[in-house]
């Protein structure tokens, strides 16, 4: 029995999981992540590190980040508490979609993940207070790799549902896109 379904974006290798939770009048059983029914799409490569993030303030705005290879990363974003939006950018150099975006809206009530292929940043802005979000990522966290774009680069146009509350001075200090910026080379 398949416990997910897996929907294209309009962006190459960004990918929707919807999850089929179990349940009865005591609750549910949910599968986060299968290898068998998952792995193709990790590029080969296996879950390395599992995260979990605790936002308390709504209209809160994290991201965009990434890493650069040889760390590039997929990674699968879930949220197990709240609402937000969840916005992945392409990134990749050579990429018929490069700097478009796609946002979908997770929660604790859609049971939806989103698959972010390597090449992406990611980031997320919470829609109520108190998110709770689960990352499974395929490459362990080097900070040397680490790179991040800022959220309210025109060039991304991105736009955030909330008025912004809150960000980091790392996010808020994340530079804009350059002029020259081609793109991340993967391979």
């Amino acid at each position: 029995m398949n416990r997910f379904s897996i929907h294209e974006t309009p962006l190459a290798d960004l990918y929707i999981l919807e999850r089929y939770p179990l349940g009865d009048e005591r609750g549910f059983l949910e599968r986060i992540f299968c290898q068998e029914e998952l792995g193709s799409y990790l590029q080969r490569k296996t879950i390395r590190q599992i995260n979990h993030t605790l936002t308390r303030k709504k209209g809160t705005v994290r991201g965009m980040h990434f890493q650069r290879p040889p760390q590039a990363e997929t990674k699968i974003v879930t949220c197990l508490q709240g609402k937000v939006l969840d916005v992945a950018v392409d990134l990749r150099k050579g990429s018929p979609t490069f700097l478009m975006h796609h946002a979908s809206v997770l929660s604790d009530e859609n049971f939806q993940s989103l698959l972010i292929p390597e090449g992406f940043a990611h980031g997320f802005q919470t829609l109520t207070t108190d998110c709770g979000l689960l990352y499974f990522h395929t490459a362990d966290y080097q900070a040397d790799a680490e790179g991040g774009i800022d959220a309210l680069d025109p060039r991304l146009s991105i736009e955030w549902p909330l008025p912004l509350s809150e960000r980091s001075e790392r996010d808020s200090n994340h530079p804009m896109l350059t002029t020259d910026f081609s793109g991340i080379k993967l391979s």
